[in-house]
């Protein structure tokens, strides 16, 4: 009786450990383009921070495209949550749906696409914009000069500086690359900028990836004509505040005319628009290309 019970209690456990053994080797279910997309979501965005102009955007796409009604919602999280998502799902060929903001590395990255916005929800286009505090172009004419002297372009400059840092190296090396790398562009980055003679300047950004790499890159831009250059993290809105209200000087990060536009509306008139210095940024909703099927927002309801 007493072999009896044990076999049997050792049969179990190796029942047990088969099974989690089992669970563990498994891989999550593909795509699967003939099953209702919503079902194999459980209905859900993979959003990022809550705060953000594209989550707000996302929320207005769920009813403007009727998928508020069939269940869809919006899974708020971190732009590196989201991202670790997507690399999961990516790597298993899983279906998923996220929101997403160019310029960034994982359109470098990741095979992904962009949903078509039929109704404009996302807006047509944005753009990355020099923003200064009132009176700096009296106060530090020559760090002013730079401000609006600085552009560069998506592909070719802000994308291969965002992956260097995405892939471990450090933001000033990855700025100091770019501007060994690019001697033409920074020349004229650089020229009718005189010596700062150690004057200081504080730029405000975001902490996101477009953001830091930007703002290291016109640090390092500055400090070659020796300006004394404090750069400051601050979220969204304090970021706006800091600038209007004369406690940072600049930021090369303004997200417009959509991403920030209730802070642009709301401090009208307080602040300089020095520039347009990136073209071609975007928000929306994302999906990886083997997606093929799922090409616009509308298609969600697939």
């Amino acid at each position: 009786m007493k072999r009896k019970l044990t076999f049997l209690l050792s049969s179990i456990a190796v029942l047990g450990l088969t099974l989690i053994l089992g669970a563990c080797g498994s891989k999550p279910a593909a795509y699967n383009p003939d099953q209702k997309l919503g079902e194999q979501l459980n209905y859900t965005i993979t959003g990022i921070d809550a705060s953000s102009g594209e989550m707000d955007n996302a929320t207005k796409a769920l009813t403007k495209y009727g998928l508020k009604q069939d269940n869809w919602q919006l899974m708020p999280s971190s732009t590196a949550a989201m991202t670790s998502t997507l690399d999961k799902a990516i790597k298993y060929k899983e279906p998923i749906v996220v929101t997403a903001y160019q310029p960034h590395w994982m359109f470098s990255k990741y095979p992904i696409k962009w949903l078509k916005d039929p109704k404009n929800v996302f807006g047509r286009g944005e753009h990355e914009a020099t923003i200064a505090r009132k009176g700096l172009k009296k106060d530090n004419p020559g760090a002013y000069k730079l401000l609006q002297n600085f552009h560069w372009d998506l592909k070719k400059d802000a994308e291969p500086v965002m992956m260097d840092i995405n892939g471990g190296e450090d933001k000033t090396v990855a700025a100091q690359k770019f501007i060994k790398n690019n001697p033409k562009k920074v020349s004229k980055m650089l020229q009718g900028v005189p010596d700062g003679k150690g004057k200081k300047i504080k730029l405000v950004y975001m902490p996101y990836d477009y953001e830091i790499a930007a703002s290291n890159v016109v640090e390092q831009l500055l400090k070659r004509k020796n300006y004394d250059v404090t750069l400051q993290q601050l979220d969204v809105e304090v970021m706006w505040q800091a600038i209007v209200s004369d406690k940072a000087d600049a930021s090369v990060t303004a997200e417009l005319p959509s991403t920030h536009k209730a802070f642009a509306k709301k401090y009208k008139g307080q602040y300089d628009y020095v520039r347009t210095n990136l073209k071609g940024a975007r928000i929306g909703l994302a999906v990886p290309k083997y997606m093929k099927n799922i090409n616009s927002i509308e298609d969600l309801k697939k």
